[in-house]
This record gives structure tokens, sequence and C-alpha cells, in this order.
């Protein structure tokens, strides 16, 4: 015996009129108000080498594993080492090894966004070195 329960599909639920017309303004007041000076990076990269936006791209992802290891590091001073499965000596050495791993595993597996905008700015910087 089929015991789910089965609902009619109901339309999605909407706003009052009122809510909708200030979303909709807010909407299009915030897409007047993007900045339209920042650099399009498909237009900043194809001005610069191929080889420089590699490295370019380097730096960024290593200034966003920095930023996040310091980040976590800070995070990690105030957490109590259990004696039970640690502490000591050793683990006083190799924690900063171990707060540096989880940084760069967090970078890899997408971060904060923040080498996007390291890199961004690192091209602007390069387009305006090459006219």
């Amino acid at each position: 015996m089929d015991t789910t329960l089965s609902l009619p599909g109901l339309p999605p639920p909407r706003l009052p009129a009122a809510a909708e017309r200030v979303q909709t303004s807010a909407q299009a007041s915030f897409r007047t108000a993007v900045r339209t000076d920042l650099v399009d990076p498909k237009s900043a990269e194809s001005k610069v080498d191929p080889a420089i936006r590699a490295k370019l791209r380097q730096s960024a992802n290593e200034f966003e594993n920095v930023f996040v290891s310091q980040m976590l590091g800070h995070m990690l001073d105030g957490i109590e080492v259990d004696e039970t499965f640690g502490g000591g000596h050793g683990e006083e050495m190799f924690r900063s090894m171990l707060t540096n791993e989880y940084g760069k595993q967090v970078s890899r597996s997408g971060g904060f966004g923040i080498a996007d905008q390291v890199y961004r700015e690192l091209l602007r910087a390069q387009e305006g070195n090459h006219g």
C-alpha cells in the first residue's frame, strides 16, 4: 500500500505587489550603481602576455593561500589541545604547517574569491603598464 502524500502542483509564493515594485526598483538602481570603470578581465587578458598571466594567477592564488592560512592560524590559536590524542611539543611545532595546508585546501576548493579579485587588480596594473 502506497502511503506517500501527493499534493497538487502549487505556484510559487509571490510577494505583495508593493514589495515586488520595491525589489524591482532596487535591482534596477543596483545595476546602474555598478562601477563601469573596472577592467573587463577578458579584454585585459588579451593585452597581457600568457606567461605573465600565468604568473599573475599563481601570485593571486598564493596571496589567498597566505591570507586564509593566517586567518585560520588566528582562529585555531584559541582552541585548546586535547591531551588525549595530541598536544605536547610536537603539536606546537607542526601546527603552523597543518594550518598552512588547511589554507591551501580551502583555496583550492574555491576559497573566498580573494584570488580572483587580486588577479583582476594585477591584470589592470599590467594593462596600465602595457598601454
